[in-house]
């Protein structure tokens, strides 16, 4: 029993966070799998909508996000021993997701501009759901990194960039699973 409570308490952040993380992480899995499922009863469907998405936009989000994850692995670096530097890292953070809303705010009016929805079909279905609902976890991390510049500790800071690595992860998965395999 020690040694499961040692874990826990070596768990940066608070174990919520985790419970938080590990939980988005199977919806995503399962949105991810009902996604491959129907795209493997309609590959040909799927991979004619698959083309009329903007690859580059998707690859400049996945360079963007990454890159955000690195500024907000930083802050956590940079909370041990300067508040200042923590926050321009934490800074660097969210323009990066901010910029990674911007790109999928023009992927969708792109989209939107040739009359694609998510009712066109079900590929763009779960293209909609997917991806919006990875944005409202950007939106969400941005929140989170807004309220860590004003009360920051390092356990929360930590706990803060575990969930913006999460969003990070789930994005390295839709981009290739949505925008390139086929």
């Amino acid at each position: 029993m020690s040694e499961q409570s040692s874990i826990i308490d070596d768990l940066p952040g608070d174990l919520m966070i985790w419970v938080l993380i590990v939980s988005e992480l199977l919806v995503f899995g399962a949105g991810l799998l009902a996604f491959l499922g129907m795209r493997a009863m309609d590959p040909a469907g799927f991979a004619a909508e698959q083309a009329q998405l903007n690859r580059v936009a998707g690859a400049a989000n996945t360079i963007v996000l990454v890159t955000s994850g690195y500024c907000a692995a930083r802050a956590v670096n940079a909370a041990a021993y300067s508040l200042r530097n923590m926050r321009l890292w934490l800074a660097g953070a969210m323009a990066f997701g901010i910029v990674f809303l911007v790109v999928k705010g023009y992927e969708y009016a792109e989209k939107a501009r040739v009359g694609i929805s998510i009712d066109t079909s079900d590929f763009f279905t779960f293209y909609y759901l997917l991806t919006g609902f990875h944005a409202l976890h950007v939106v969400a991390g941005l929140i989170i990194f807004a309220l860590l510049m004003r009360w920051g500790t390092p356990r929360n800071l930590e706990a803060g960039a575990g969930f913006w690595h999460m969003v990070d992860l789930v994005w390295v998965l839709l981009f290739p699973i949505i925008y390139l395999v086929h």
